[in-house]
C-alpha cells in the first residue's frame, strides 16, 4: 500500500564496520559512513555477518510518513491544538491509515493516540507581583503605556466616585442618621463635585448635623428666654394696672 511520505533534513552519520571477506550484503551497505535522516519512528534491521556475527541498527528511514493529516484530525476530535497531540511511534503505519473521525476515535479509545496533559503554570510569582504592585512597585514611567485618561478614564473615576457617595447616602437614611430633607441636599451637592471622598461627605454630614443641633440648641433657648421676658412684662403690666386701679380707688 502507497503511503504519503516526506523527507527529513539530515542529522547525523552512523559508521558500519564489516568485514567484507564474510559478508554479501553488498557494497551499496558497506562503506564508511552511512548518512541517516531523524524521524519520529524508527525501524530496528538485524544482520548476521558470517562467523563474526554484529548487529547493527538501520533507523531512521530516509523516507517517513506524513501524519499531519492524523494529527489535525485528531485535534479537531479531541478538541486542543496539534501540539498537544501524541501519536505512538510504534503504531505509525496503522495510524497512517486512519483517514476519518471515526478510526480516529478507535485509535484514542485503543491508546495510540493521547492528548497531552494541561501543562502546569505556577501562579506564585505573578501573584507576588501583583502583592508589590499594591505598594506601588513596578508602575513607574517606564512601565507605563498610553495616556493618564487611557489608563484609567476619568470618566469611570468619576462613575466610582459618585456612586460611592450615593451609596452612603442611601445607607444613613434608610438606618435614620439623616433625614430626608439633608438627604436630598446632600445628593445635588454630590452631584455638583462637592466632596472629593467618601470621608469628606461624612464629615460634611457630621458638621451638618452639629449645626443643626446647636440650632435647635439656640432656637429652645431663645424662645425660653423670651418667653420669660414675656412673662416678666406681663407681670409689670399686671402689676402697674393694679397700681393704678388703687390710685383710682383712692380717690
Amino acid at each position: 500500500m502507497w503511503l504519503p511520505t516526506r523527507r527529513i533534513p539530515f542529522v547525523g552519520t552512523i559508521s558500519i564496520f564489516a568485514d567484507l571477506s564474510k559478508t554479501n550484503l553488498g557494497s551499496s551497505l558497506i562503506s564508511n559512513s552511512l548518512n541517516v535522516f531523524q524521524s519520529d519512528s524508527f525501524i530496528f534491521a538485524d544482520a548476521n555477518v558470517a562467523d563474526n556475527t554484529f548487529l547493527f541498527l538501520a533507523s531512521w528511514c530516509c523516507e517517513l510518513v506524513n501524519l499531519t493529516t492524523q494529527k489535525r484530525l485528531a485535534a479537531s476530535v479531541l478538541g486542543c491544538g496539534q501540539g498537544k497531540i501524541w501519536l505512538d511511534p510504534n503504531e505509525v503505519t496503522e495510524i497512517a491509515t486512519a483517514n476519518s473521525r471515526q478510526s480516529i476515535r478507535k485509535l484514542v479509545s485503543d491508546g495510540l493516540i493521547i492528548r497531552k496533559p494541561v501543562t502546569m503554570h505556577s501562579r506564585s510569582r505573578a501573584r507576588e507581583l501583583n502583592l508589590s504592585r499594591r505598594d506601588g512597585r513596578h508602575r513607574g514611567f517606564g512601565k507605563r503605556k498610553g495616556t493618564a485618561d487611557a489608563r484609567l478614564p476619568s470618566q469611570v473615576q468619576w462613575m466610582r466616585r459618585l456612586r460611592v457617595l450615593r451609596r452612603l447616602l442611601v445607607k444613613y437614611r434608610a438606618s435614620g442618621k439623616i433625614d430626608k430633607h439633608l438627604y436630598h441636599e446632600l445628593y445635588h451637592l454630590s452631584k455638583g463635585n462637592t466632596f472629593k471622598h467618601k470621608r469628606a461627605l461624612v464629615e460634611h454630614i457630621h458638621r451638618a448635623k452639629a449645626e443643626k443641633l446647636r440650632e435647635k440648641t439656640l432656637k429652645e433657648e431663645m424662645d425660653a428666654k423670651r418667653a420669660k421676658t414675656k412673662a416678666a412684662r406681663e407681670r409689670k403690666l399686671e402689676r402697674q394696672t393694679a397700681k393704678r386701679n388703687a390710685l383710682l380707688a383712692d380717690e
